[in-house]
């Protein structure tokens, strides 16, 4: 009769254990989910600044098309994404083209006064630390999630109930950092394509005639 009881014990302990670990795998997954919600605000509020931000570049440096063109393709391919790869590869490409956009403004003192671009400027680098904040939440929670997943023996329960690992949402820190403009020449964005040849190497220069 002890071992019966015994045996309902540990039956009891593991199905206790298997609720509280599946619960919370769950509870993880909805807070990425959330947490990717949250990111997805930020990145939206961004997209719809940045056409009023190129409309009011425009009127002060219209010729530096090449330079608003790049920032607004990148802004369209940032907006077909899926997935946290592809968007913060997308989102890598947004703050580069932004910066060449801010850099601008040095050689233009008219816009770098204007006060709708300085207003648009803040609230982009504003939304832009919204966005890093969100982001560090957001792969805070997909690591404890992907640790608890592939930890024994919650990875038991894990696989058995499909709870696959998540991708972190990382970019490059490179795209945060001074950019150099050359006037008049377009950042490059990369949309996925064939990189560009490297260029001819120059000319020997011609062999001294013999004496």
């Amino acid at each position: 009769m002890l071992f019966v009881w015994i045996i309902l014990a540990l039956v009891v302990l593991i199905a206790i254990y298997v609720l509280v670990t599946y619960n919370g795998l769950v509870s993880l997954r909805n807070r990425i989910e959330n947490a990717w919600a949250q990111i997805d605000v930020q990145l939206k509020r961004r997209y719809d600044l940045i056409p009023n931000l190129v409309e009011t570049v425009k009127g002060y440096a219209g010729h530096e098309r090449d330079t608003l063109e790049a920032v607004v393709q990148a802004r369209n391919v940032a907006m077909s994404a899926q997935g946290p790869q592809d968007q913060a590869a997308a989102e890598n490409m947004i703050t580069g083209a932004l910066k060449s956009v801010f850099a601008l403004s040095e050689a233009y003192p008219d816009l770098k006064a204007n006060q709708n671009f300085l207003n648009l400027q803040e609230e982009l680098t504003g939304t832009e630390g919204r966005i890093a904040y969100a982001r560090q939440f957001y792969n805070d929670t997909v690591y404890r999630y992907n640790t608890k997943i592939q930890s024994v023996p919650s990875n038991v329960i894990a696989n058995q109930f499909s709870f696959a690992a998540r991708e972190y949402f990382e970019v490059d820190d490179v795209a945060r950092g001074n950019v150099q403009v050359d006037f008049g020449k377009a950042p490059q964005v990369d949309l996925g394509g064939a990189a560009a040849p490297p260029p001819a190497a120059p000319p020997e220069p011609p062999a001294a005639p013999s004496a």
